[in-house]
Formats: structure tokens, sequence, C-alpha cells
């Protein structure tokens, strides 16, 4: 037979659309043409296949023209994951494998020139995505890769290590060393799905001395998943507070895991041994609008989608570009971020938790006692005014940082631990889920006005407070899904006077020079 098919998979976003690999063997001018829109990566697989069939002791067809197509035509193609199937399908096209026996197989994998199976970015990704759209089908997978998409349950996924044990499971009939793909051997084996198992392993939030207003800020973030920026002078702890705050959050549920790990995988980032456990990304403040958000071509994912049901820290806020500042915008109030480009669409899930810290000014002493700030008004208005309105409407608590004096950094004994302000987390996120099936930052609309259930005295509060500080309705909705987060923190079964106060406080505007 001169025509094989081979399935695969192409990488779109989290998509994962179907690729046949047609390979056709004529006669006529020896020659090895690759199309069906291929990168540069992709076409240079006519030299890693050639290799890899000889130096396996396999036969490569010299004499014939060989035309492989990656259809569909108008699907753009990349990386080097279209080596394993261009290789079978010229070997079942020349009839040293069997292309019947093909059939509900998928294959993606780098070959080495010496034959070796080398793994590919977004194995995770395409396995979840052929989990949502129900196709089951077994999945042939290099090591490394194959272990990553073994992590979805249910998932059907072989490991390869080497061309030759592909080669065997599917070899003709009657073949002397013919192969069985239904049996497992040293190169060739079936995977079982990889349970979910929770770890809380990071820094302890008992290391943090003093500091108990921004804990408890930190403690109703985590409780109704809102975002934080925390203002005050160099030194003062906003960092250490920033990086202990994933540990505050609830244990992700499987679903969230896989939609974590699928989008570190698809950038190449995955680390199995963070597997499960919520991403903390802190991008540096150099970073550009497309390095925070995503973009290229074709579309990555951004740090927003790598902390996607993790924490965003963003550290020296008025310092990033006002460009990747207001990008950030949408996806505060959605959860997800649409990469546009002329040739084609992404759509990227980004529902993370941002946990921003800055200084009051350039100095960064304004309003400390410890040392007077030197800077202008001018200077302080310019770099507050670095901050939009919009974007600081969508921050949901602001809270203040102060410096410890000494003696009390030395003498204060350790606080609370990250285990015990988590307990009360997770019995906080509980009741909003077991009320509204989502956390409290996620209402919307008239859900604020059914789930909020505000008291009519802590009505006329929010309403006077309103008025006097000049919110937008935004802010006061915002306001009030804090309110909703502290009432779970306390149990009560509606928004009181004391809740609304308290949140009122952490929509403090930044400290104006004097």
């Amino acid at each position: 037979m001169s025509l094989a098919l081979v399935q695969s998979r192409a990488l779109l976003g989290l998509q994962a659309p179907s690729v046949t690999v047609e390979v056709h063997l004529a006669n006529g001018l020896p020659s090895f043409t690759l199309v069906g829109l291929a990168e540069v990566e992709v076409k240079e697989a006519r030299e890693r296949v050639r290799s890899a069939l000889q130096n396996a002791g396999l036969e490569f067809p010299h004499n014939k023209r060989i035309t492989v197509n990656l259809a569909p035509a108008d699907l753009p193609k990349d990386s080097g994951r279209f080596d394993l199937p261009i290789a079978l399908g010229i070997l079942a096209a020349s009839g040293q494998v069997d292309g019947g026996k093909l059939r509900g197989y998928e294959f993606a994998g780098e070959l080495s020139l010496s034959g070796e199976l080398r793994p590919v970015r977004g194995a995770l990704a395409t396995s979840l995505a052929l989990q949502a759209q129900q196709i089951d089908v077994q999945f042939v997978l290099p090591p490394g890769s194959a272990e990553e998409a073994a992590l979805v349950p249910d998932a059907r996924v072989v490991r390869a290590r080497h061309l030759l044990d592909v080669v065997r499971a599917f070899l003709p009939p009657g073949t002397p060393a013919g192969g069985d793909a239904e049996v497992d051997n040293d190169g060739w084996s079936r995977l079982e799905p990889r349970p979910l198992t929770a770890t809380t392993a990071g820094p302890d939030m008992a290391d943090v001395k003093g500091q108990a207003t921004a804990k408890r800020a930190l403690e109703i973030a985590a409780a109704g998943a809102h975002s934080v920026l925390m203002a005050g002078p160099p030194g003062s702890g906003k960092s250490m507070l920033a990086l202990r705050f994933a540990g505050l959050l609830p244990a992700m549920t499987v679903q969230e895991a896989l939609e974590s790990a699928a989008i570190a995988s698809l950038a190449g980032r995955l680390q199995p041994e963070r597997w499960g456990q919520r991403p903390t990304g802190s991008p540096h403040h150099t970073a550009s609008a497309v390095a925070l958000v995503g973009g290229g071509s074709p579309p990555k994912p951004g740090e927003i989608s790598l902390a996607h049901h993790g924490v965003l820290f963003l550290d020296e806020l008025p310092e990033f570009p006002r460009a990747a500042l207001e990008a950030l915008r949408e996806p505060l109030e959605t959860g997800h971020i649409t990469i546009s480009r002329a040739a084609q669409r992404a759509d990227f899930p980004a529902r993370f938790q941002m946990v921003a810290a800055m200084n009051p000014c350039p100095c960064g002493f304004l309003g400390s006692t410890q040392r007077a700030c030197r800077c202008t008004p001018d200077q302080v208005s310019r770099y507050q005014g670095k901050l939009s309105g919009p974007l600081l409407d969508r921050i949901d608590l602001h809270v203040e940082v102060p410096a410890l004096p000494a003696e009390q950094l030395v003498q204060a004994p350790a606080g609370e631990s990250t285990a015990v302000i988590r307990e009360r987390v997770q019995a906080a996120r509980a009741l909003a889920l077991g009320r509204q099936g989502k956390a409290n930052q996620a209402l919307q609309g008239q859900e604020i006005d059914t789930h909020v259930q505000l008291d009519d005295t802590a009505a006329k509060f929010l309403n006077t407070a309103a008025a006097r500080l000049g919110w937008s309705a935004r802010s006061t909705h915002r306001a009030l899904k804090v309110a909703r987060t502290i009432a779970d923190l306390a149990g009560a079964a509606t928004t009181q006077v004391s809740h609304v106060a308290e949140a009122v406080q952490y929509r403090r505007v930044l400290r104006s020079p004097t």
C-alpha cells in the first residue's frame, strides 16, 4: 500500500485539533515533500525522520517520491511533535508496519537522529482536550510527555522510548519478530492515571512577625478569592506575606489542578513534583504586556494564565509599564484572556488572584516614622498616578503594611501558622460554594443582591460611606463582596454593619503627600 494515514494532534491554545498525517509513496524522481502549513521546525522533520529510520536499521524509501500532507491544510502546525507520526506513515506506506493496526491510536513525539523519542510540550493539554471532547483513543507519547498526559483521569496513554518500540508493536502479521500493541514490554508500556495528592509544602505565615492587619486582609482575600494591594516602606514584609499567600488557599480540586498544569505544559514549564500545588508567578517589573497577558504567533499563554487557579505577585507595581498594567483590567474582571491575531485566535483561562505590592512614594518612606521622606509632592503624585483609577477599582483590598520597630521585630512572638489560617479559609470558602457555587469575588449582577444578604442597617451605612468617599458602582459592589467574605469568616448568615465597616476600611486610597 503506497498511502498511509496516521493520526496526531496540533496545539492551538488549550485546544488540540486533530491532524491527519497523510503519506504517499509514488514512482518518480526521489524527493521528500512536506505540505500543510508547517512551520520551519516541522519541515526540518524530513532530515530527522530520514536519519532516525536509517540509524534504527529500518528501510527509508530513497527511490520513491514521498509526499507528506498534514491535514487540515489551513491549521498552523509547529514543534517537532509530528516526527513520530511522519515516520510511522512512511513505514506504513512502504509496508514495514501494518497501517490497519494504527487505527485507534494517536501519536506525538520528536525523533532524535538515533531514533530515540524526545518529549514534546503540551502533552497534558492535549490529553485534557481529548477527555473534554470524549475521544476514546490510545495516545502514544515519549517519556516525560507520557507521564504528563497520564495525570488526566481515565486517559489511555502509552509510553514509548524508541522508534523501534513503536514499530515492534505494529509489525505486519506473520513477521518473525512480530509484536503486539496490546502487550507491554520494556520500551512500550501503558501508564495508569496518577491520582492527585494534595500538598501544602511552602513557607509558613508564622515566619512573619506582627502585621496583623495585613495578615487579616490576606485571610479575607484567600477566603473570597479577592485581589490585594499592599503599600508600605521597603523591608516591611510585603514580599514575605505575598510569597506565603498561596499556602492559605484551599487545596486544588482535580479539575483545577489539571487546568493549571495544562497551561504550564503548554508553555513547557510543568514541574511534576509541583503537581497539585497552586502556582505563584512573580514576573519582574520590566515584563511587557505580552509577557503578562500572552501573545505571539502562534499565541502562547502569559503570566496571568500560568497563574490560573493560583497567585500572581506583582512587586513594585507602579514600576510595571503602563500598557502591561492596563492589560490586566479585563482578565481581573472576567477570568480569561483572548489573544487575537490576524491568522488565528486563542482563548486562555486566567482566573488568578493578584497580590500586588508597592512603596507609597519613589523613596518608599512617605508616612514612615523610621525615616523622613525626601520626595516632593509632585514626585509622589506622579508615582502614585502610574496606577490608573480603573485598575485600582478592580483591586478589592487595599492595605497598608507599616515598618515594625526593631524591638518589636526581635521580641514579637511567632504568629498563627499557615495551617491554622487555612482551616478558617476553607470553612468560609465552603460556605460560599454551598450557597452560590462560586467564590464571592466571582459574583456578578443580581447574584450580589441575592447572596450578599445585606442587613438594612448595613445597607444604609454602605450607602453613606460610598457617597462620602465618592466610590464608583464597581467599588461599591466589590466592597459588598468583601463584606460577604468577612461574614462567611465569622459564620454569619447575613452581612451586618460590622462586616461592611471592615470592608470599607480596605477600600482606602493611597496616602497623599502633605
